[in-house]
């Protein structure tokens, strides 16, 4: 069914592409200002990144390359596939997992802000071989600096930095290791009615034994058919660097042995330190949502998101996430 699920999404997806490029929709963005004779740039008026949405998925990576103050309230279903590879077979999964998470940001200035963008609440409903837990997930948090911002031509550039600390439950495949270090480059661009945003960075462990060296890039593409309403398209990519030593950990998960057999990396949320990661390859993942904005303070989104690798490679069959940004 994911596979049916795939083949008609990517022509769907193209053609939507297309018809938004053809529409005639104005001068949603101002244009770049006209410099006056003696080469000064007039006042701008408007801040365009005021106009800017968050992206949806991939939520504890990416965010938008501009600091804000805001509250960001996530809640994300997922579902499991059917079955996992692993390295002694294949083995029977299905259930789900929930999350419930709050992340903060605070911006000192247009250029600087400190963020926590790891949190929440995991509550782990696997069908088969995995155990039922629930736990808190690891906490994350470190600054952001926007090194270019340029409202005039609607671009900005900056740098994150977090430390992830091992805080969570181990029931739930969090709080192993000693922790990690995650950088990453942002940028934003906004044009017309369109919006591009990405993220390109690193998972690196204090202890590459017990986690693997991950890298990851996300890119977001939405277009504002109103003032408020913004469907949007997203693209994940993750990669195994280097893995783990697949010792054992997660003793209430098949008594530990989850790492040493896993062929795959758990993507965005859950890092197993598996020594078998490579054998699966690379994590890409395709979300289509829409976000609406509520009030000038206030966005809603909503995102689907399926793998377009192989499902039996991740713990993703497919994702739910719903979103509240607030800004203030």
């Amino acid at each position: 069914m994911m596979r049916n699920l795939k083949s008609f999404l990517l022509p769907t997806l193209t053609l939507a592409t297309a018809s938004l490029i053809h529409l005639q929709a104005g001068e949603y963005y101002p244009p770049a200002p006209v410099p006056a004779p003696d080469g000064t740039l007039p006042t701008l008026t408007e801040d365009p990144f005021e106009r800017a949405i968050r992206p949806i998925t991939n939520p504890t990576l990416f965010d938008l390359a501009v600091p804000r103050t805001q509250l960001h309230a996530i809640y994300m279903h997922q579902q499991f596939p059917s079955s996992l590879n692993t390295a002694i077979g294949s083995v029977p999964a299905d259930g789900n997992f929930n999350l419930g998470a709050l992340q903060l940001e605070y911006a000192f200035s247009d250029r600087f802000s400190l963020v926590a963008m790891k949190d929440g609440y995991i509550d782990l409903n696997p069908d088969e071989t995995l155990s039922e837990e629930s736990g808190f997930a690891n906490l994350a948090a470190g600054f952001k600096w926007a090194f270019h911002y340029d409202p005039i031509n609607a671009f900005a550039a900056s740098i994150t930095a977090q430390v992830e600390i091992p805080t969570g439950n181990s029931d739930v495949f969090q709080g192993t290791g000693d922790g990690a270090f995650i950088p990453s480059l942002n940028l934003l661009k906004l044009w017309d009615r369109f919006q591009f945003a990405s993220t390109v960075g690193l998972h690196v462990p204090f202890d590459n034994d017990e986690e693997s060296t991950t890298f990851f890039g996300s890119a977001h593409l939405s277009y504002a058919l109103t003032d408020r309403i913004f469907p949007l398209v997203e693209l994940n990519y993750f990669r195994v660097l280097d893995e783990g030593d697949g010792g054992r950990r997660f003793n209430d998960q098949v008594g530990g042995l989850v790492p040493a057999v896993a062929e795959f990396e758990g993507g965005d949320l859950i890092n197993l330190g598996a020594s078998n990661a490579d054998e699966s390859g690379d994590l890409i993942t395709l979300g289509l949502g829409l976000r609406f904005r509520l009030n000038d303070n206030v966005d809603l989104g909503a995102a689907y998101e399926i793998p377009l690798t192989d499902e039996e490679d991740n713990l993703m069959d497919s994702r739910i996430t719903l979103d509240l940004v607030y800004r203030f």
